[in-house]
C-alpha cells in the first residue's frame, strides 16, 4: 500500500509541476509577469501550513481573511488559483 501511496504523490507532483509550467508559458505569452516563488496552489498552500483541506483556505478567500489582491485565478488553466504565500490567520 505505501509503494502504491508513494506512487500516486510522484504523480501528484509531476502533474502538479507540468501546471506550473503551463501557468509559466502563458503568463509569459500574455505580456504578464509574476514571481511564481511567492505563489502557490490552494493544496500546497494546505500543505505547508498543516491545514485540513483546501476548503479551509477556499472559505477564507470567500470571507475576506485572504484579501482579493493575495489572490490569482488563472482561468485558462480549469480556474486554478494560486495564492500568495504567508500567514492568514493564527
Amino acid at each position: 500500500m505505501e509503494t502504491t501511496q508513494k506512487k500516486s504523490i510522484q504523480e501528484l507532483l509531476a502533474e502538479s509541476d507540468k501546471l506550473i509550467e503551463e501557468g509559466k508559458r502563458f503568463l509569459v505569452s500574455e505580456g504578464k509577469v509574476l514571481d511564481l516563488t511567492e505563489w502557490i496552489t490552494l493544496q500546497e498552500y494546505t500543505k505547508r501550513h498543516n491545514l485540513k483541506s483546501t476548503m479551509v483556505v477556499s472559505n477564507w478567500i470567500a470571507r475576506g481573511i485572504v484579501p482579493p489582491e493575495n489572490v490569482f485565478a488563472v482561468d485558462e488553466l480549469n480556474g486554478i488559483k494560486l495564492i500568495l504565500d504567508k500567514k492568514y490567520k493564527e
